[in-house]
């Protein structure tokens, strides 16, 4: 049981200081990171609701992007999601997404 306390104060710990961390990243890495996460939360939505991966392409061939890197970076998140064997909520997929993100924009900022 003691353990199991220790793990919770870790994880508390960690939420805590990712907000602290992302300061040091600037806003646009921020609103990337947000927008990546998005992407990764509606494919997984898309996947666990039976679209294919072909339909899922087509849709975001079909959208328009604000910018031009947008597509080809969507549907690459969108492929990497439906190989992914997992069945995670699209929320979870969406967190962890936009905390790997921000460790990776920290770790090349460093």
């Amino acid at each position: 049981m003691r353990n199991m306390g220790l793990g919770v104060a870790a994880v508390v710990l960690m939420v805590t200081a990712i907000p602290a961390q992302a300061r040091n990243i600037s806003k646009n890495d921020l609103q990337v990171c947000k927008w990546g996460a998005a992407m990764a939360a509606n494919a997984q939505q898309s996947k666990l609701s039976g679209t294919t991966l072909y339909s899922a392409r087509q849709k975001l061939q079909a959208r328009k992007f604000s910018q031009p890197w947008m597509r080809k970076m969507a549907i690459g998140i969108t492929d990497q999601t439906y190989k992914s064997p997992s069945r995670l909520k699209p929320a979870a997929i969406k967190q962890t997404y936009y905390d790997g993100c921000i460790q990776h924009d920290l770790a090349r900022n460093k």
